[in-house]
């Protein structure tokens, strides 16, 4: 099972129904968005520890968050191939990550483990795993509607598991927890806000 809903809305994932299951955690904590959750704000918890918290029963793996929905998608390619790219996750059950790895691998991503879900902040939005490693650099002279489609169009550099490791290993976490969007390409907020007032 994939979680897709904003931080805000992580009660409304439903315990039963996921009792006992693999949930992959896609959730990202905005506090601009989602309002200030104080036991993330403080690093109390991370947020797929508070998602664990919540799925009692549920063995959740933090995975599939990093990278906007158009560049998972335009970015993936098959097994062995050289422009293939490294996508990190964190679990507490070996198993439930063995499993979320052989998914990812089937749908175009290595992986590698980055532990536990306590030390699932290094993956969090603002580390430098996050987004930018997988998004292409708009060249320089486009206009704004240039910039906006080679962003969607263009798939990102290759990040190697050995590259992956070493932005995972740069991560420091931060007295100010989640996402802001000053710490994000232009392009992807341009989506976003696009993708949002498309659903008004």
């Amino acid at each position: 099972m994939i979680a897709t809903v904003p931080m805000s809305a992580y009660r409304s994932l439903s315990v039963e129904a996921l009792r006992g299951k693999i949930v992959i955690d896609t959730l990202n904590y905005y506090p601009h968005r989602d309002g200030h959750i104080l036991d993330i704000d403080a690093a109390k918890l991370t947020t797929s520890e508070l998602i664990q918290q919540h799925l009692e029963g549920a063995k959740v793996v933090k995975a599939l968050h990093n990278l906007d929905f158009h560049h998972l998608f335009i970015n993936a390619r098959p097994h062995g191939d050289v422009a293939r790219t490294t996508l990190p996750i964190a679990g507490d059950d070996a198993e439930a990550k063995a499993k979320v790895a052989q998914f990812m691998d089937a749908i175009g991503y290595d992986s590698i483990d980055t532990g536990s879900l306590s030390e699932s902040w290094r993956i969090e939005p603002g580390t430098p795993i996050c987004v930018w490693p997988y998004v292409p650099k708009i060249p320089e002279g486009l206009s704004e509607e240039e910039a906006k489609r080679f962003y969607l169009e263009t798939s990102g550099d290759p990040v190697s598991a050995a590259q992956a490791k070493d932005l995972v290993a740069k991560a420091v976490r931060s007295q100010t927890v989640g996402g802001f969007a000053e710490a994000l390409p232009p392009e992807h907020i341009a989506l976003v806000t696009e993708v949002l007032s498309n659903r008004k």
